[in-house]
């Protein structure tokens, strides 16, 4: 129907005079209000949202791209799912306060219920098979537990059918999201087991331990390393967490799948490949050339000289930054591969130039 009216509607006018009846109200776009705010622990809130009918639902562990207008410009940023899907339709995003982070600090500190947010679609495959099975591990550092919430929310609805330990490492006891909620998890749920890492905190409650993550930590968490070969494990965190839980757990488990959230970086004790310098992007369609730092992912380094790209997740999930290599070598800052192909599709926000570029910007 909308297709067939197309040619006689302008979706922009219907969008004008619907939203003053109905402010969620829009011909092409999905859009969702808040009706719902709860602080979820230190820095942490979490939006319920109700969405249009434009909404196409979501699998646990999955992401959306979240849009609000903030000093008349629109900021979207990519926020996990963390609630199981809802009867009636509602979602929930899980958004911690970032320093300088525009549309988090909008979110945690302003948001209000009544407030209309824009949405993508879903996205991401850190998700649950239909009919898990086996024993599976979540490990979370900082806000990189909102996924793992929700798929352990969507076990327990499924009556937990599968042996799972959730390891959340956080600064402080403060910072532990859902914890209460978790624990009341795990004592209805013999199979789930939920324990706390603290890294600037003593460890004083049943459950909790301290330390960053190591095959130390790991081996007292989990039992024996070499015993993981039937363990599902998945990990997300920042860049440097994950690249640790990958070279730990990865030989060992019997499948392995990981999101960061910021790039990984190479520390003074760890081998970086390329001597930071400057490198030449050529950006093809507006005919500018730019000089950049070798080491830094190639979107902020073009947003700081000043253009404006599309983007979502930030962490190389959503592919919205995706554009066309034309010539010269870039790295996957999460993996460390090289990318020489030419005419190749490069996700901005984690890859660097490792040679003069050439970019269809």
């Amino acid at each position: 129907m909308g297709r067939l009216a197309l040619p006689f509607i302008d979706p922009a006018v219907f969008d004008f005079w619907a939203r003053h009846l109905n402010a969620t109200w829009s011909w092409s776009q999905t859009l969702a209000r808040v009706v719902e705010r709860r602080v979820e622990a230190q820095g942490f809130v979490t939006l319920v949202l109700k969405p249009n009918r434009r909404w196409q639902g979501f699998r646990p562990g999955q992401h959306v791209n979240v849009g609000a207008e903030i000093d008349g410009r629109r900021i979207t940023r990519s926020y996990s799912l963390s609630d199981a899907p809802r009867a009636d339709g509602c979602i929930a995003i899980t958004v911690k306060q970032v320093e300088d982070g525009k549309l988090s600090t909008h979110l945690c500190q302003h948001a209000r219920v009544g407030d209309v947010l824009s949405l993508g679609d879903a996205f991401g495959d850190m998700t649950l098979p239909a009919q898990p099975t086996g024993r599976w591990v979540f490990l979370a550092a900082g806000s990189g537990i909102t996924p793992f919430l929700s798929m352990t929310r969507a076990l327990a609805e499924q009556g937990m059918p599968v042996d799972l330990t959730l390891v959340v490492w956080a600064r402080n006891r403060a910072e532990l999201c859902a914890a209460d909620e978790l624990r009341a998890l795990s004592q209805r749920h013999p199979r789930f087991q939920f324990k706390a890492v603290l890294t600037r905190e003593a460890a004083l409650q049943p459950g909790e331990s301290q330390g960053r993550i190591s095959a130390e930590t790991l081996a007292a968490l989990l039992g024996p390393l070499a015993d993981l070969g039937q363990t599902e494990v998945r990990a997300c965190g920042p860049g440097g967490f994950v690249a640790t839980a990958r070279t730990l757990l990865a030989p060992q488990a019997h499948g392995f799948q990981a999101e960061a959230f910021t790039p990984w970086t190479a520390t003074p004790t760890e081998p970086n490949d390329a001597p930071a310098h400057t490198v030449q992007v050529t950006l093809r369609r507006s005919g500018r050339t730019l000089t950049l730092d070798n080491q830094q992912a190639l979107l902020p380094a073009l947003e700081a000289q000043g253009l404006s790209l599309p983007s979502g997740c930030r962490m190389g999930i959503c592919r919205t930054c995706v554009c066309t290599k034309h010539e010269g070598t870039a790295q996957d800052m999460h993996t460390g591969e090289l990318d020489t192909e030419t005419e190749s599709a490069l996700r901005l926000c984690v890859s660097r130039a490792r040679t003069d570029i050439t970019l269809d910007l």
